[in-house]
């Protein structure tokens, strides 16, 4: 698989020096109004929120508060299917340098932070020394936990603390490092704007992982596309059993509906699917969803904050019967039935979108999947192999 070409892409450049990002985008230019600069561009860390909102969200409380803003880029993929950030910071560093500094222009911000996986660290040391940055960007390790890059849990880490969620009031934007108005945009986002301030086209291509079946196993890549792509040209589809749009939090789509979308926010919706994390992933026939979606729920369960009921109670029940209804064998009378009831008993009571994101998943599984709930209410499995696909940390199953 390979990308469609681009002439000055976020991943173009072959190498991730200074020098070589200087000869492929040239010098960052001044901007006066990042906010237009960004048009439509929308947030690529899966909420897909307007960047210009954002920006301007964010100025407009740093002089209602007359405290200096903090701008965060966050490289957290806490995602296990994701991979997008990490290749991005590995490839083009400078980019999200350049943005990480517009944006703080554009704000008003005097305290730049980089969050990102520890293994990150290094070789984003070296591009701020390249640049004679260290004084101006703190770097912060983020825990390897699937929350660890939602806004709250980021803010959290960044002050020290544990890397859990906090309530949406007050808003980061408005409260967030050090109490201050507080910017957190992802990597891709900060780079992105970095490309707008260079009169690239940049909103109207995304970073996606793709996830398909190899010769030897799975195999992992990460491509940059055109928004408003078919599916079916950005992921090869041919046997898939289904297509997993959006990582854990998203969806399970039949292979016919993926094949005829295409990837912009309209024609997903219509599906009951989101971009989310980025990621795309074509279930081989040989694989079990149901089998799938226990190991993966198990790992959401595990990996919640554990600070209110829909998580601490909610998911590990589900994932629990999840468990059951993946074994080729008669469930519990009335099991399928409590799952439904659970799932929509945690909705929208978290204190952050975790639950709600984890029993999207859930209820996409159910209804993708109920053919084999039927085969497997009978005894009987049509999976071939019991290889899990989907990547779990610790093998989770």
């Amino acid at each position: 698989m390979s990308a469609p070409p681009l002439t000055r892409g976020l991943l173009g450049t072959g190498e991730p020096g200074l020098t070589g990002h200087l000869t492929a985008h040239g010098p960052l230019p001044a901007v006066a109004d990042l906010a237009a600069a960004a048009g439509d561009l929308t947030g690529r860390g899966g909420a897909g929120f307007p960047t210009a909102r954002k920006l301007r969200a964010v100025t407009d409380a740093a002089r209602a508060t007359g405290r200096a803003a903090v701008v965060v880029g966050n490289g957290g993929e806490g995602e296990p299917a994701a991979a997008k950030d990490a290749v991005l910071l590995a490839r083009s560093p400078h980019l999200v340098l350049d943005g990480l500094h517009l944006a703080g222009r554009a704000v008003g911000a005097d305290t730049l932070v980089l969050a990102a996986a520890h293994a990150a660290l290094p070789g984003l040391d070296r591009a701020l020394a390249e640049r004679g940055d260290r004084a101006r960007v703190r770097l912060v390790g983020l825990p390897d936990r699937f929350l660890a890059g939602e806004e709250s849990a980021l803010v959290s880490v960044v002050d020290g603390g544990p890397p859990l969620p906090r309530t949406k009031v007050p808003p980061v934007r408005e409260r967030g490092v050090g109490g201050r108005p507080t910017l957190v945009l992802n990597v891709e986002t900060l780079a992105r704007l970095a490309l707008l301030a260079r009169g690239d086209d940049a909103g109207g291509h995304t970073l996606v992982t793709r996830h398909t079946a190899g010769p030897h196993g799975r195999v992992t890549d990460v491509a940059e596309v055109p928004v408003g792509s078919r599916l079916a040209d950005v992921l090869p589809l041919a046997g898939a059993r289904a297509v997993l749009v959006g990582g854990y939090h998203g969806s399970w789509l039949p292979t016919p509906v993926a094949a005829d979308l295409s990837l912009d926010r309209d024609s997903l919706a219509c599906a009951g699917a989101s971009l989310g994390a980025g990621v795309l992933a074509a279930l081989p026939a040989d694989r079990c969803g149901l089998r799938e979606t226990a190991s993966v729920v198990a790992h959401l369960a595990a990996q919640s904050a554990g600070q209110c009921g829909p998580c601490l109670n909610g998911l590990p029940r589900i994932a629990a019967a999840l468990e059951l209804l993946a074994r080729p064998a008669p469930a519990p009378h009335g099991l399928l039935d409590d799952v439904h009831r659970w799932s929509g008993l945690v909705v929208g009571r978290g204190a952050c979108s975790h639950p709600d994101g984890s029993v999207r998943f859930v209820a996409s599984a159910l209804r993708v999947f109920a053919p084999e709930l039927a085969a497997h209410a009978a005894g009987r499995c049509s999976a071939t192999t019991a290889a899990p696909f989907l990547p779990v940390p610790g093998g989770a199953r």
